[in-house]
């Protein structure tokens, strides 16, 4: 099933409205776990999230590493004003900074952070390349990386098997993103082909679940 690609940005309302209210805290939470497994020596440092959106796992990775400073970047405001509320109630202000910023962004480059993390972002950009050239000019040397993502499915009748067991529940605008979603995802061998383009083969590429791959390494 060949890709279809999706809008970049979630400016919405209603969309960013919904995809803040949903409950991703499974993913989300497995999420910060991986970051653990793959990098257990990790104690904190200025951390970046790329594509933070209302800024759940940038509180999860907060929470879970209290020796982390995390700045979340985003290009859809709506979702960034959800995020900073979702900051504010967490009491985390003043180790969570919420930015808007489209990728590609000069202003990261150079910018030398401790650790480089993001959540399903790729599969929203038209270049992918984008993503990991953005994540190899921002971190320090050396520093750990760890993206995720969904996983485009073999069939349409797979997404709709996907969307019916993980979104039954969800309300039609977030059952029709996630399908949207699917769709728009990158599979494993894309990642990796990607990673090699952009000078980062080194990373690994594992597949995580049944929708979801994740990239890992260090830069």
């Amino acid at each position: 099933m060949e890709r279809v690609p999706e809008p970049e940005l979630m400016e919405d309302p209603e969309q960013a409205a919904a995809y803040a209210a949903a409950d991703f805290s499974e993913p989300h939470q497995a999420f910060v776990e991986h970051f653990r497994r793959c990098f257990p020596a990790f104690a904190g440092g200025r951390v970046l999230d790329l594509g933070c959106g209302p800024a759940d796992v940038t509180i999860r990775f907060a929470r879970a590493f209290p020796g982390a400073m995390l700045e979340g970047v985003d290009g859809a405001a709506a979702m960034l004003r959800h995020g900073r509320d979702a900051v504010a109630r967490a009491a985390l202000s003043s180790r969570i900074a919420l930015r808007r910023l489209r990728l590609p962004a000069a202003g990261l480059a150079g910018a030398g952070y401790d650790a480089v993390i993001s959540n399903s972002l790729l599969h929203h950009l038209a270049e992918p390349l984008v993503l990991w050239q953005t994540v190899a000019a921002a971190a320090e040397r050396g520093a750990p990386v760890l993206v995720m993502d969904l996983m485009r499915p073999e069939s349409h009748e797979a997404v709709r098997q996907l969307v019916q067991l993980h979104a039954a529940d969800a309300p039609p605008v977030l059952r029709r993103d996630f399908s949207h979603s699917l769709l728009a995802a990158y599979r494993a061998e894309e990642v990796r082909e990607q990673l090699r383009v952009a000078a980062l083969a080194h990373l690994r590429v594992e597949v995580v679940s049944d929708r979801h791959w994740l990239a890992w390494g260090h830069v």
